[in-house]
């Protein structure tokens, strides 16, 4: 079994929290996680709402179902049992000891409202995202902490090839996808997982029946991944009305699929273009999608840019949900042009701008954007990093630096398993 890093995190949550919640998408791992959690570390009864009879108990009476239960109990995919949370809400009100309850969802409950509202004060959320690179290779991340460090770590490691760091983002993170071989079987899993959160999930969580347009949506955003979301065009090529189409994005949203990254903003305000950029949960589900193979990506560099800054972005997202600095992450694109791919934020409002390159080469023009953000950020600007796919570590200046794209899950990196 792959060591997960949020896991200490989830069991330090337990041990001080009447309700811990794990969300994210389906089949990332998060039934896996909590019922080794609940066999070893914290020992509970684990029920899941995916049993229709669990599920039929909990719906009927859902004060009489919690209080059937005895010690602390795991209830995997709670959202699909939403009468359950105002149950939840009397039965730690009434106890509020430490680590209760154990949930899962499919759903991200803070785009639910009232589902958030009910347990505020009462549970911690944490967020299982599909596996990391570090996770794969058994090490801990530290390239989050590291870049918001008063000088950069020495990166000891031999670059990665070109063809091995396609292979990493066609295939992705799902836990399944890992052990299945390149091209028609990895497809066959993503079209299934596709169909399944439109049966499931999606359904639920919407209450319509005929979902047939949302995977045209899916390919289309994958098309459009890490441009700037633009509702009037692709409510355009979608054929769909804008009303119709931002709410399933936003289902597309709640069940993880789609992840936007915002537009970082302070007092610069009317001079920032305000939209998201597109973002999806996984490069390998975006190369599904676009039925991309390594030799087309190899055949045609410029298809595999947009590919690495989605996975460069998601790799750190997962790499800040355990990391000692815990930044918000964002995109920056003044009304001029001028642009970096993505800033971390730390809580002390520190800025770390990064540059994605899919290219063996940088140059001082790549720094660009680097420089409009560290001139008008002054003190706030804490480092600017292009990453590219070459081998080098190199300094283009005071606070300036290139790096491998593998310093992402190299540099600061804890023991090996």
């Amino acid at each position: 079994m792959i060591r997960r890093h949020i896991a200490p995190f989830l069991r330090a949550a337990l041990a001080d929290t009447p309700v811990a919640l794990l969300i994210g998408a389906r089949q990332t791992g998060k039934s896996t996680l909590v019922q080794d959690i609940a066999a070893t570390a914290h020992p509970a009864r684990y029920f899941t709402f995916d049993d229709a009879g669990v599920l039929a108990a909990a719906q009927a009476d859902p004060t009489g179902f919690l209080a059937g239960m005895d010690g602390p109990i795991v209830l995997d995919e709670v959202q699909r049992a939403p009468e359950l949370f105002l149950a939840l809400k009397a039965a730690v009100d009434r106890d509020r000891r430490p680590g209760r309850f154990l949930l899962t969802g499919s759903a991200n409950v803070l785009l639910l409202p009232r589902l958030a509202d009910t347990l505020v004060g009462r549970m911690e959320v944490l967020t299982l995202w599909p596996f990391s690179q570090g996770e794969i290779a058994g090490v801990t991340e530290g390239f989050v902490d590291a870049v918001f460090a008063d000088s950069l770590p020495r990166l000891s490691t031999t670059p990665e090839d070109w063809s091995v760091l396609l292979e990493s983002m066609l295939r992705g993170g799902y836990p399944e996808v890992l052990e299945r071989p390149a091209g028609d079987r990895r497809s066959a899993w993503f079209a299934s997982y596709i169909n399944t959160l439109l049966q499931r999930d999606v359904r639920d969580l919407s209450h319509i029946e005929g979902l047939t347009a949302v995977p045209r949506l899916l390919s289309l955003l994958a098309a459009r991944t890490t441009a700037l979301l633009n509702f009037s065009e692709l409510s355009r090529s979608s054929a769909m009305p804008q009303s119709t189409l931002k709410r399933y994005l936003a289902l597309l949203e709640t069940t993880f699929l789609l992840q936007p990254l915002p537009a970082w903003s302070s007092n610069l305000g009317k001079r920032l273009v305000k939209a998201p950029k597109v973002i999806l949960n996984d490069t390998g589900l975006v190369a599904s999608l676009l039925a991309l193979s390594k030799d087309r990506l190899i055949a045609d560099r410029t298809l595999a840019g947009p590919l690495l800054e989605n996975f460069m972005v998601m790799e750190l997202r997962k790499q800040a949900a355990w990391s000692r600095t815990r930044p918000q992450i964002f995109h920056y694109r003044t009304q001029t042009g001028q642009e970096v791919d993505i800033i971390l934020e730390n809580a002390a409002g520190q800025l770390v701008g990064v540059e994605i390159k899919a290219s063996a080469t940088v140059g001082a023009q790549d720094f660009k954007g680097l420089h409009a953000l560290a001139g008008a950020t002054g003190k706030h600007f804490r480092r600017g990093i292009v990453l590219y796919t070459g081998a080098e570590t190199l300094p283009f200046g005071t606070r300036l630096h290139a790096l491998p794209v593998q310093a992402v899950w190299r540099l600061g990196e804890g023991l090996k398993q």
